[in-house]
């Protein structure tokens, strides 16, 4: 049976990756970013949203209530990073860091439990290895990470009465361009305290989601999964 997937931040990267993953798969998949897609499916369709506003997150959600009735998974992709040492990170640096990764995390884990609630679903939340391995440079947004997690956590005891589960996955770094700009020894270094020193892939990430979502993982929640063994 088919699945109505909603994917914040798909118009690129791993969002992306998931949506045409989850398409293929003959599901049904509604995708939002900041600006539009050019990905054309008889299967999908593409929303403008700033995930951080609370008006338009009900906007999205409330069409989705209204048009496609339920709701079974939810991925919250969209994310932004940032490396600065803490003395010379701007706070403008630090709000959108917060807007994008933490509230925007609980606006669309909010709203779309309440879509969620008469059927149940799945909510999958992105963290980071920065978190565990406290690495220098990356505060607010290893941070801002952090607090996703503590979400996650709470809202999956919150939500369990509704049968909705709340889980999280925390990938080492994938090409993507959320790490193009960050300089090659960061990198290596980073590698250098995982177990299996190497970048993550999208086929890493796709078989924790396909792991999350799945109905036989519904005694699956709160938990978060590290990947590269941190």
């Amino acid at each position: 049976m088919s699945k109505i997937y909603l994917i914040t931040g798909d118009r690129k990267g791993i969002g992306r990756s998931l949506t045409e993953y989850y398409l293929s798969l003959g599901n049904v998949v509604i995708g939002c970013s900041r600006t539009g897609s050019d990905l054309k499916h008889n299967n999908y369709e593409h929303l403008i949203c700033d995930v951080g506003d609370d008006k338009s997150v009900k906007s999205l959600t409330s069409l989705i209530r209204k048009k496609y009735k339920r709701l079974d998974v939810l991925i919250n992709n969209a994310g932004m990073a940032s490396m600065n040492h803490l003395l010379t990170t701007p706070t403008i640096t630090f709000d959108k860091l917060i807007h994008t990764n933490l509230k925007g995390t609980f606006l669309f884990t909010r709203e779309c439990s309440k879509v969620m609630r008469r059927n149940g679903g799945s909510i999958i939340n992105f963290s980071t290895v920065a978190s565990p391995l406290n690495l220098e440079g990356e505060a607010i947004y290893a941070s801002s990470k952090a607090a996703v997690e503590k979400l996650t956590k709470i809202s999956a005891h919150e939500l369990s009465p509704f049968n909705i589960r709340v889980n999280c996955i925390g990938p080492t770094p994938v090409y993507t361009d959320l790490i193009k700009a960050v300089p090659k020894n960061k990198i290596e270094e980073l590698l250098s305290r995982q177990a299996i020193k190497r970048l993550g892939t999208f086929n890493d990430i796709k078989n924790v989601i396909d792991f999350y979502s799945s109905d036989k993982s519904d005694f699956i929640t709160g938990q978060i999964l590290y990947l590269g063994g941190v």
